[in-house]
């Protein structure tokens, strides 16, 4: 039989007092995960990320820029696994440090094309956005057995999670731009996105500026 894609971490204790250990991602089956979710993510960001620039959608923007920033943040997932706690944590919390950065982006975007822009087409923006849900709702199946963990495990879970979110509101944006011929439901949809990973940027910087306290 081969072995399953997806494989719970074995159950650990430290400092033999029955304390449980973080699952780190140090498993075969969860490199091969983070591998297909990296080449799902470079995927949809070619897709979205050229619907973004014909349309000048700020939503399609925000997702794009977003699968761009996980395929990178991922692939440094995957070097840092084995490593030690200090390096997994500090690599996260740069992570999230770059993830707000990319919310206060996307955010000044928003701002921009609400004084500087036209409707774009929405049922391009519905398309894109249910194309964006159906590759991070993969991601997310291959990933949510492995949604706790370190910070830099956590991390990835979040970041997949907050792609779910994102691709359905700029599906509904999509449709309200149709509906109303407006812009204002685009560019409403690009700030709340800057919200949400904002909240999950300072999610990720919490939990790694504890971990590195633990291990000072």
């Amino acid at each position: 039989m081969t072995e399953p894609l997806i494989s719970d971490p074995p159950a650990a204790t430290g400092c033999g007092c029955g304390a449980a250990v973080k699952f780190d991602g140090a498993s075969p089956a969860y490199r091969r995960i983070l591998l297909s979710v990296i080449a799902i993510n470079a995927a949809a960001f070619i897709a979205v990320a050229g619907g973004a620039l014909l349309q000048g959608s700020a939503a399609l923007g925000a997702n794009a820029l977003d699968f761009l920033a996980d395929s990178a943040t991922y692939a440094i997932s995957l070097w840092v696994i084995g490593k030690s706690v200090r390096v997994r944590s500090g690599v996260a919390l740069l992570k999230g440090a770059s993830l707000g950065l990319l919310a206060v982006f996307i955010l000044g975007f928003a701002i921009w094309r609400a004084v500087s822009g036209v409707p774009p087409e929405g049922t391009v923006i519905t398309g894109l956005g249910l194309f964006g849900f159906f590759a991070n709702a993969v991601a997310a199946f291959l990933l949510v057995r492995h949604r706790e963990g370190d910070a830099n495990v956590r991390s990835v879970w979040l970041c997949t999670r907050n792609d779910l979110i994102q691709s359905l509101v700029v599906a509904a944006a999509g449709g309200l731009v149709w509906l109303t011929a407006s812009r204002w439901p685009d560019l409403i949809a690009g700030a709340v996105l800057a919200v949400v990973f904002l909240q999950s940027a300072w999610s990720i910087i919490r939990q790694s500026r504890r971990e590195l306290r633990d291990v000072a």
